[in-house]
Parts: structure tokens; C-alpha cells; sequence
């Protein structure tokens, strides 16, 4: 990476820092290497650790970069494209799908926006089932299924308190409804302390944060709310108005 001073440019500093630095991953840097440290960096190209700072996070959101716990700040490979939407009257993930892998399944309160729009009450306990979606090999989502106990009634002869044996059989009694409909929403997050860990991120990195209401014939049957990745992962919206993830140089249309 050559020195540049960046005194004499008028836009904002970490904005043309970001766009020196991006040019430099593509020529200087492998996949997968290590960055200089942050005081090394600031020195070369002439400008404060604040700034710097700002154009590295700048990159990572874009998943040009990744910082790994007791690793560093690494070049990203190129995002990969994930099935995140499906058809309006299919539950996403299924019981024994390979890409959402059940973890755990227990009864708690869920968080005012959700018992908002399950229409609960929101002291009532509702099941709350945590599923990890693996692609390649690689942990990309984090998911918070949120199902009122109205939704599965028949849980009551099942013997597992919790784990992910409990959590399969929330799954399949859930899936026994008829689903009229779904919608969704997708925002920019940070990452939680859990979701963090279980995803290798920072606490605090940006996430994409994806929320998904499934509609029966007697209303709001579950909410999920997934968080993704956003260094691995790209959202858009295809022609038919499903959410999609596509890779860098390939759309990827969304299927179940």
C-alpha cells in the first residue's frame, strides 16, 4: 500500500480514505490476510486513528473487510448468496431442512415490538425456538422464532423441556398450520452479545437484521427475527418483490 495524504482533499477524509483503501485490497491483498494495525495504517496514509477507523468500518459494512476476535481486521471473501425468502404460503426452513439447524427451544417473554405484532399479551410466555443457518460451512444467521402457545396447542404431551430436540417439535406442530401469508422487513443492525458469538462477530458489528410475520387463517401464527451477517451476505429485491441474496458477480433468485 503507497502513502497518500489526504490534506488537501475536499469530501469527507474517511470517505476518500475508504475508497484508497478498497483499491488497495484489490491489488495488494489476498483473501483472507491480515491489515496492518490500526497505528501503522494511520501513519502511512497521514490521517487520525478516528479516521481510519471510520473508513475501516465503512469497508466491513460493504464486506470488504471482516474483524475477527483475537484474529484482526482480514480481507473478506466475496459474499455468498443465500436463500433468504420463499413462497408466500411456505414456512421458511422446515423441520429437517439442511440450512436452519435448530438449537435450543424454551418459553419466555418476548420483546415489546414482537408481542406488538403477535398480538399477545405481553406477560404471556410464548415459545421461542433458536435456530443457526449454516452455508458452506460458515455460520451467516442467527434466528429468534417467536410462536404463541395458541399457535401449537398439542405441545402439552411433549416430554423434551428445551434443547434442540424441543425445539424440532415446536417446529413440526407449528408447520401443521395452514399458512395464508407472510411479510417481511429488513433494517440495518448491530450485533448482539449472542448473536455475535454464535456468528464469530464482533458484539456491535454491523448485521442485517431481517423480520418475518407469518400469517394463518386466524392471524399472526409466528414472528421471526433473523439476524445476518452483513459481511457475508447482500440483500435485494427481485422482480416478484421476494427478498433476495445474491453473490457479488450473481443474482440469486430466493427459494425455500
Amino acid at each position: 500500500m503507497g502513502t497518500t495524504q489526504l490534506e488537501s482533499v475536499q469530501e469527507p477524509k474517511y470517505w476518500h480514505l475508504k475508497t484508497v483503501l478498497s483499491e488497495a485490497l484489490d491489488s495488494d491483498f489476498a483473501v483472507g490476510e491480515i491489515l496492518p494495525n490500526e497505528r501503522d495504517l494511520a501513519a502511512r496514509f497521514g490521517v487520525a486513528r478516528a479516521t481510519l477507523r471510520q473508513a475501516l468500518e465503512q469497508l466491513e459494512l460493504e464486506g470488504r473487510l471482516q474483524r475477527r476476535r483475537g484474529v484482526g481486521t482480514t480481507v473478506a471473501p466475496p459474499r455468498v448468496g443465500i436463500a433468504v425468502s420463499t413462497a408466500q404460503h411456505e414456512w421458511a426452513g422446515g423441520v429437517s431442512g439442511e440450512a436452519w439447524q435448530p438449537v435450543d427451544s424454551t418459553m419466555d417473554k418476548a420483546p415489546a415490538a414482537v408481542t406488538a405484532m403477535l398480538g399477545t399479551d405481553p406477560a404471556e410466555p410464548v415459545h421461542v425456538v433458536r435456530r443457526i443457518r449454516d452455508t458452506q460451512g460458515q455460520a451467516v444467521a442467527a434466528e429468534l422464532l417467536y410462536i404463541p402457545a395458541s399457535s401449537v396447542p398439542d405441545l402439552s404431551a411433549i416430554d423434551a423441556p428445551s434443547g434442540a430436540v424441543r425445539a424440532r417439535s415446536v417446529l413440526r406442530e407449528l408447520h401443521r398450520l395452514g399458512l395464508q401469508g407472510q411479510d417481511r422487513s429488513v433494517e440495518l443492525g448491530s450485533a448482539r452479545a449472542d448473536d455475535a458469538k454464535e456468528l464469530d462477530r464482533l458484539p456491535g458489528a454491523p448485521v442485517l437484521v431481517v423480520t418475518t410475520r407469518y400469517f394463518t387463517a386466524d392471524g399472526t401464527a409466528a414472528v421471526s427475527v433473523a439476524t445476518y451477517r452483513a459481511d457475508t451476505c447482500r440483500l435485494t429485491f427481485g422482480d416478484s418483490g421476494a427478498l433476495e441474496i445474491s453473490h457479488d458477480d450473481q443474482p440469486e433468485r430466493q427459494a425455500s
